[in-house]
């Protein structure tokens, strides 16, 4: 038997399909755990071949004992389990003003799962990091072409050493309890806590530790931020998410009734722990404390919040949301503009009609 309950359901947003790009329709989720059906899905080219080839996973480079991984050996080590979010750079691009070219990404660029994986230190500890090791570079199964540069591409990051040394950075081959599906990277793939998620590499074809900086154009060029519209002048790295929230609901332009009124969303940060989520009704001039839901053995989990609302006046609103994490980082009325539209977090606004 069929009920409305069985059959209405939100679907994956599009945002384009070469390659494919796909938002979780993050306003209409509130598990704390984002079903994989849901996840977000980001690509720089066309989904890549999976072969006998693909389980096997070699570090070379600035090591002692060059080695080469198999997967079916991979998934039999001690592992590790996380609950994170992962979450695009580009999140939120579209509401950069000026605006800016890339994706445009709104809200739901942004999903959170159970990943479970060895410890990459672990497999570095096997194999021996030479001391004069810097970086720790990661090339992707994933290629293609780019519109700035001539040749093909591998997508291939790198992270400083003290970042790949953290207990918490994984070889991940799990999410949501099991095999990490295809298009998430299937069969392993990096897992980066804290940092945006471009620094979680999929589909992992090898790992080379290097004695210098990286210069490929995932982390030379794109992912960083750039100031200025004509100038490189102050170019930085992205790697720490910012501190943010959503209002998932109501959704902007809603037309509600007097009365009480939920409005609830979800926070996150790099950074410690979101500590404060405050809510106004009236543009930013009042704010109020927002209740949370935390899950505090998770540390780098996101926060669910609410706020009850009583409104009798019939009129327009502006509706705001900010967070605040242990750090002290607060969200800003206005993000910090770069050009290719990186770490979009300011006070997130929707406007209602209250008639």
């Amino acid at each position: 038997m069929y009920t409305w309950k069985s059959i209405v359901k939100p679907y994956l947003i599009t945002k384009d399909l070469k390659p494919e790009n796909q938002e979780t329709p993050i306003h209409f989720l509130r598990q704390w755990i984002t079903p994989t059906k849901y996840f977000f899905n980001r690509n720089h080219f066309a989904y890549p071949e999976i072969s006998g080839q693909t389980f096997f996973l070699p570090i070379e480079g600035e090591i002692i004992r060059p080695a080469i991984f198999k997967y079916d050996d991979l998934i039999r080590m001690p592992s590790k389990t996380l609950i994170l979010p992962l979450e695009c750079s580009g999140n939120k691009r579209a509401y950069f003003d000026p605006g800016v070219y890339g994706e445009q990404w709104k809200d739901g660029a942004l999903s959170q799962g159970v990943w479970r994986g060895i410890p990459l230190s672990s497999l570095l500890s096997i194999s021996g990091l030479r001391r004069r090791a810097l970086e720790v570079v990661f090339e992707a199964y994933d290629y293609g072409e780019r519109t700035d540069l001539k040749g093909i591409f591998h997508y291939t990051r790198s992270l400083p050493v003290q970042k790949a040394l953290h207990p918490d950075t994984l070889i991940a081959y799990e999410l949501n309890g099991k095999p990490i599906p295809f298009k998430q990277g299937y069969p392993l793939r990096l897992i980066v806590p804290q940092w945006y998620g471009m620094a979680s590499v999929k589909w992992l074809k090898k790992i080379i530790a290097i004695d210098h900086h990286f210069k490929g154009p995932f982390q030379d060029i794109d992912y960083n931020y750039y100031p200025h519209t004509d100038s490189d002048e102050g170019k930085t790295p992205v790697t720490t998410i910012n501190v943010d929230s959503i209002i998932q609901q109501p959704l902007d332009r809603s037309i509600l009734d007097t009365g009480t009124h939920i409005i609830e969303g979800i926070a996150w940060t790099g950074a410690g722990i979101i500590v404060e989520v405050e809510v106004s009704t009236d543009g930013g001039e009042n704010w109020h404390k927002a209740k949370l839901s935390q899950d505090f053995s998770q540390p780098y989990s996101w926060t669910f919040w609410k706020y009850i609302w009583k409104v009798s006046e019939k009129a327009e609103y502006t509706i705001m949301s900010r967070a605040t994490d242990s750090l002290g980082r607060i969200q800003p009325f206005e993000a910090m503009w770069n050009r290719k539209g990186y770490g979009y977090n300011a006070v997130y606004t929707i406007k209602v009609k209250v008639e």
